[in-house]
């Protein structure tokens, strides 16, 4: 089940990097997305867990100052997600602990942002080209693996 709907990842591409992304390689960005967020809820429920807390915080997820500043940028394309998809979603993933509020509420955030960090660095791979290609979402996964 995909965080981000298919037209959402379409117009984020478009809209913030100026790139064109066939159907067939929507859903691998969405299953990279998926594992990132994933990936993220993890580390934030080790730190509540640290934290004698069995509620993940914002503040216990690794958003970096790049991250954060991305996230500012995504708010400013003005691309908006569904929350309502994104808390679906979190209800298929292993059962973790629960989220405050806050974290629910910028979990679309988080993920649009994720999105949009993804297609700028694929787009470092795509620099002659407007359509990305499959070796493009291959490098920009594995340099997104290495930062989040």
């Amino acid at each position: 089940m995909a965080v981000v709907g298919a037209h959402k990842i379409e117009a984020l591409f478009k809209k913030a990097v100026e790139l064109k992304i066939s159907k067939e390689k929507i859903k691998e960005v969405s299953d990279v997305i998926d594992q990132k967020f994933h990936d993220l809820l993890l580390i934030g429920e080790a730190n509540a867990k640290y934290n004698g807390r069995d509620v993940i915080w914002y503040s216990d997820l690794p958003l970096t100052k790049a991250f954060r500043e991305s996230m500012q940028k995504f708010k400013d394309i003005e691309e908006e997600l569904a929350l309502q998809d994104v808390l679906d979603h979190m209800k298929t993933l292993p059962p973790m602990y629960a989220l405050e509020v806050e974290l629910e509420n910028k979990s679309v955030e988080i993920v649009g942002t994720l999105v949009y960090v993804f297609a700028n660095i694929a787009k470092e791979f795509s620099q002659k080209d407007k359509v990305i290609s499959a070796d493009d979402l291959k490098s920009a996964e594995h340099i997104l693996n290495f930062t989040v």
